[in-house]
Formats: structure tokens, sequence, C-alpha cells
């Protein structure tokens, strides 16, 4: 079983940057899809970007070019770069990991077991 736990969160500028970094409890699995999810009040979960164990990245429209996911199986670590944010960007971020070869066409919407509690990012 893997425990997630968020952190980065916090308040920014419109226009500013923030790293947000997803710890995982245990060894990860020799092959998993990681993803970070936002949620915003009163607004449906939004996958934001996706990482898996080969280090192929995939991205949400909404956040290309402006985002960067990446990882560090060392520290059994995933990140999310933010930057240039903007109002909209603000919500609750999810990490969450599920076992598979890769990570695929329908990461955006496959089942996930892990999830970690949240981290809050507001932008002002």
């Amino acid at each position: 079983q893997v425990q997630l736990v968020e952190s980065g969160g916090g308040s920014v500028q419109t226009g500013g940057s923030l790293r947000l970094s997803c710890l995982a409890s245990n060894s990860l699995p020799n092959n998993y899809c990681m993803v970070w999810f936002r949620q915003a009040p009163g607004k449906e979960r939004e996958a934001v970007a996706a990482i898996d164990s080969d280090d192929e990245k995939t991205y949400a429209n909404s956040v290309k070019d402006r985002f960067t996911i990446s990882q560090d199986k060392a520290k059994r670590t995933m990140y999310l770069q933010m930057n240039s944010l903007k109002s909209e960007d603000e919500a609750m971020y999810y990490c969450a990991i599920e076992r598979a070869t890769a990570c695929g066409k329908y990461w955006a919407t496959n089942p996930y077991g892990y999830w970690g509690q949240g981290t809050q990012v507001t932008v002002s």
C-alpha cells in the first residue's frame, strides 16, 4: 500500500510560480502512472499532468507549456513546477498513483487507487 503526501502549496500572485511535491511513503511499484489532479470549489476534478515509471510525461492542454511534471525515484517524490500561474489554476491539488505499464491514452480518466490529502494553491 502506498501513502502519498503533497506539499508546496500556498498563495501566489498571478504570474508567479510554485513547486508542488508528492512524497510516497513506500517504495514505488516497478511500473506505475502518477498523476496530479486539481479541483476547485464547484468544479469537477481535472487531471493536470501525468508521469509514468519510464518517465513519459503527459499534460492537460490547460497547463501545457506552463507546468512541468518530474520525479525523483530515489526520493520517491513527484513534482509539479507551476509557472505563469493564473487565477483559474487556483484549486486543491492532489497526487495519485496506480500500478500500470504506462499512463496511456486515458490517463485523465483511469481509476487511481492511491491518493494524497491535497495541497491548496491560491492565486490572486
